[in-house]
């Protein structure tokens, strides 16, 4: 007799707000140095998994499967925290991470592609 395999709590699914596809935006930061290291997609299975499992698992778009960070790299997210934004359309995974988090061996996905932006400072009140 096969165990069934138990669903994301109700009351953390209603507060989500999916796309088209039924997933959620995960981004997920360093939990000690703040450093942004990458954007992954969830699905209630995925977030599931990351609450329960301590370690990070998304949903692949491109592959359309199940993924656990770090299981053939062996650069492991442990969580550290799952935060749900204001909205309920994005997530903020705070993970200890292993090794490099950009499958292109970076330590972020952010590190290699700078745009180049207008950097704006706050106006000072006058006086």
């Amino acid at each position: 007799m096969s165990e069934a395999t138990p669903e994301l709590d109700p009351a953390i699914s209603d507060l989500l707000k999916r796309d088209a596809r039924g997933l959620v935006a995960a981004v997920v930061q360093q939990h000690d140095t703040g450093e942004v290291l990458m954007v992954g997609w969830m699905d209630d299975e995925a977030l599931r998994r990351t609450l329960t499992e301590g370690r990070v698992t998304f949903w692949s778009r491109s592959r359309e499967e199940y993924w656990r960070k770090g299981d053939t790299s062996g650069h492991v997210q442990w969580v550290k925290g799952v935060r749900l934004d204001c909205d309920g359309d994005a997530l903020l995974v705070t993970v200890d991470q292993v090794g490099a988090a950009c499958h292109t061996g970076d330590r972020t996905c952010f590190d290699a592609r700078v745009l180049p932006a207008a950097v704006g400072e706050p106006e000072r009140a006058s006086g």
